[in-house]
């Protein structure tokens, strides 16, 4: 593992919580405990996730943002190798962040930017409607390694394309710039029945002999009857890992990331179960995400999920 990671740099930009986890708290740990090195910009620091009652704090600037960095910059310790972004509310930031992978490209063609596109679900946006321009012309076709929901793809093709006809949606999404495209979640029917999800990949990648070869595969996922916060940037940040790891293998990637998921999930549904007491709907506190205690899940999973190859 040590020879892969070795000084593997990520710039996270997400946001902060100081209770629970959720975007940088969700993405940093399990990084830093396969290896990577993990710096972080914090777009927001809250006091917690907004699925509680109640929270406060302070939401980052655009000019803010190109303080930090132009610190960064001044010290000529801005050379990353992958830079991993989540959930934004602001357009002026997330032109920022855009320039600011730009820039790190020039400076190193082999940077990787894991973008996930975080506009909505279940049919719904939940970020202001002016961030959706910036995603479909700035940050997707910047984008290496994507990660929406079926909803947020639809919203990037800004059409309604048959999932059925899975290869159209994802050679879509590749035609606007990233060779990786994760759909964490879709309403395609699983043949294993409506207790799962389906999710699904593609990576288009070049061979030795310069021919392009595309690997698409299927996952069918369980449904889980509680609501967490912090997946899908935990999801993102282990795509990173594993894709890092596996460069050439999206389906152990995508099973390694998936079975992290099952694991953390798993530990955290029968703690929160176990403190909520019998019959009782466990708070969003107690549904915070049992990270630390996953641990030795992270740094290897036990795989208990299989993709399959289409």
């Amino acid at each position: 593992l040590e020879v892969f990671v070795m000084d593997c740099r990520v710039l996270s930009v997400q946001s902060h919580v100081v209770r629970g986890y959720v975007g940088n708290k969700s993405a940093s740990f399990p990084l830093q405990v396969l290896g990577f090195e993990v710096e972080t910009i914090n777009s927001v620091q809250f006091s917690n996730h907004t699925g509680y009652e109640h929270w406060k704090g302070q939401v980052l600037t655009a000019d803010e943002l190109q303080l930090l960095y132009e610190g960064i910059k001044l010290n000529n310790v801005n050379q990353y190798d992958y830079v991993l972004t989540g959930y934004t509310r602001d357009d002026s930031f997330l032109d920022m962040v855009v320039d600011i992978v730009q820039e790190l490209k020039r400076a190193n063609p082999n940077l990787v930017y894991v973008c996930d596109p975080v506009l909505g679900d279940n049919g719904a946006m939940y970020v202001p409607e002016n961030l959706l321009p910036i995603y479909r012309d700035k940050v997707v076709p910047a984008a290496d390694i994507i990660t929406p929901n079926q909803f947020e793809a639809e919203l990037l093709l800004e059409q309604k394309p048959k999932l059925s006809v899975v290869f159209q949606v994802m050679n879509l999404l590749h035609s606007m710039g990233p060779d990786t495209v994760v759909i964490t979640s879709s309403e395609l029917p699983s043949p294993l029945g409506d207790q799962y999800l389906v999710a699904l990949g593609s990576q288009k990648r070049v061979t030795e002999d310069g021919t392009m070869v595309t690997q698409q595969i299927r996952m069918d996922i369980p449904r889980v009857d509680a609501v967490f916060v912090g997946t899908g940037d935990l999801f993102a940040a282990m795509l990173l890992a594993w894709t890092h790891l596996h460069p050439n293998d999206l389906k152990m990637a995508c099973e390694k990331t998936v079975s992290v998921i099952y694991h953390v999930i798993k530990r955290t549904i029968t703690y929160a179960k176990e403190v909520a007491g019998p019959n009782r709907r466990p708070s969003p506190a107690q549904l915070e995400l049992r990270m630390v205690q996953s641990k030795a899940d992270i740094e290897d999973p036990g795989i208990v999920l299989n993709a399959l190859v289409l």
